[in-house]
């Protein structure tokens, strides 16, 4: 008993096209494979059937950039690796999203050091800060659903593109 119980004949549904591009965009979420530090097994755990992130719409966990539109940054950014998370970055295409994964990703968490960046957003744009050492599963899923209603809400010709921002 589903909605194709009430569907007869031939239907027309009008709606706008923010509303289905959006709908389409946040049920169908790929985010990157790119775990850092100990944040990235909660990251994996996330995936396993007891917390499935699957149902979410987030089910592919892509290996290449240009195939993802999200990156979960999860754990540690050291400095040496600041220009590879940046490159990841810049490799994905538009529209893309990030979300900052445990307390180090958030603000470089206890490790107060020239060698750890202090925070993700100190060189890509952050859309959801997952706090915590380390965060839980449902705080990750949490963030996906809030990630969704943000993503539910935008405007499609009013993203700007981030390419526009370094500029």
């Amino acid at each position: 008993m589903g909605l194709e119980s009430h569907l007869h004949g031939d239907n027309l549904i009008v709606s706008s096209v923010n509303t289905v591009v959006n709908w389409a965009r946040k049920n169908s979420v790929w985010p990157c494979t790119f775990g850092l530090a100990c944040c990235a097994l909660e990251m994996m755990a996330t995936m396993m059937p007891h917390y499935d992130m699957a149902r979410f719409g987030a089910e592919v966990f892509r290996p290449s950039p240009r195939q993802s539109d999200l990156l979960i940054v999860a754990g540690t950014v050291t400095m040496k690796m600041a220009p590879q998370v940046k490159r990841v970055y810049d490799q994905m295409a538009e529209p893309k999203w990030v979300i900052a994964m445990g307390a180090c990703a958030c603000a470089g968490g206890q490790f107060r050091s020239y060698a750890v960046l202090q925070g993700v957003d100190k060189i890509i744009p952050v859309d959801i800060y997952v706090p915590g050492c380390p965060p839980r599963m449902e705080t990750l899923l949490a963030s996906l659903m809030t990630l969704q209603e943000k993503i539910k809400t935008e405007r499609v010709d009013m993203r700007q593109d981030s390419s526009e921002l370094s500029a």
